[in-house]
C-alpha cells in the first residue's frame, strides 16, 4: 500500500508544467509535505536516456507506434526506480507529464487508448496518479511560451503544427470527461501565483 500521493500536471506545449510543478511543490513543502518532483520522459537514468532519443532528432524519427512503446520502456523504469519508492516512503510525488500524455500525444494520431492503458498496465503495473491536473491555454499563447522557452531548440513534439496541437488538447479534455474524479482541467491563462492557487484548489481534497 503507498501512504504518499502521486499529483501529474499535463498539458500542451507552454502550459506552464515545469513552472507549477516547483511552485505547488513549494506550496505544498510549506504545509510540511515531503515532495518530490520528476518529469517524462526522464526522472531515472534509465528513463533520461530514452527521453534524448524520443524528443531529439527529425519529427518524423519515430513512428507514434514507437514513440509509444519508448514512453512505455521509460515509464516503467522511472516508476520502479523513482515513483513507487517515493509513495512507499509517504512522499508526494508531482511529476511533470505520465501516461496521460501518451493517450492525449499518441492517440492523437493513430494509437487506441486501450492499446496504450495495455502497455502501461504491463510496464508499470497500471500505475495512475492520484490526480492528474491539466492545464489548459491557448494554442498560440503556448507556442509563444515554448517558443521563447526552447530558444530555437523546439523538441520533436513542439514543432508539430497547429493541428496536432489542437487534437492534442482536444484528447486531454476526453479524456478528463471520462475520468472526472481523477482529471481535472485547470485554466493555466492567469499569472503564475494565480495559476498555482488553482492547482492548490483542485486538490483540496487530497491535502493534509
Amino acid at each position: 500500500m503507498t501512504t504518499g500521493r502521486f499529483i501529474s500536471l499535463e498539458g500542451g506545449e507552454g502550459a506552464g508544467k515545469s513552472t507549477q510543478a516547483a511552485a505547488l511543490a513549494a506550496a505544498l513543502e510549506a504545509r510540511g509535505v515531503a515532495v518530490v518532483v520528476t518529469r517524462e520522459p526522464g526522472g531515472s537514468e534509465g528513463a533520461e536516456a530514452i527521453r534524448g532519443l524520443l524528443l531529439g532528432g527529425d519529427v518524423s524519427r519515430w513512428s507514434s507506434h514507437s514513440e509509444a512503446l519508448l514512453f512505455a520502456a521509460a515509464r516503467a523504469d522511472h516508476v520502479e526506480k523513482r515513483i513507487r519508492p517515493a509513495l512507499e516512503a509517504g512522499q508526494w510525488v508531482i511529476c511533470d507529464r505520465f501516461v496521460d500524455s501518451t493517450r492525449a500525444y499518441q492517440g492523437a494520431q493513430d494509437i487506441d487508448d486501450a492499446a496504450i492503458l495495455a502497455l502501461h498496465a504491463f510496464g508499470s503495473k497500471g500505475l495512475l496518479p492520484d490526480r492528474t491536473l491539466v492545464l489548459e491555454i491557448d494554442h498560440n499563447q503556448g507556442a509563444e511560451r515554448a517558443a521563447a522557452r526552447d530558444a530555437g531548440a523546439a523538441d520533436r513534439f513542439a514543432q508539430r503544427g497547429p493541428d496536432f496541437h489542437a487534437a492534442v488538447a482536444a484528447q486531454f479534455r476526453r479524456i478528463a470527461e471520462h475520468e472526472p474524479d481523477r482529471v481535472r482541467l485547470v485554466d493555466a491563462t492567469a499569472t503564475p501565483d494565480v495559476v498555482t492557487q488553482r492547482l492548490i484548489e483542485a486538490l483540496a481534497d487530497l491535502l493534509p
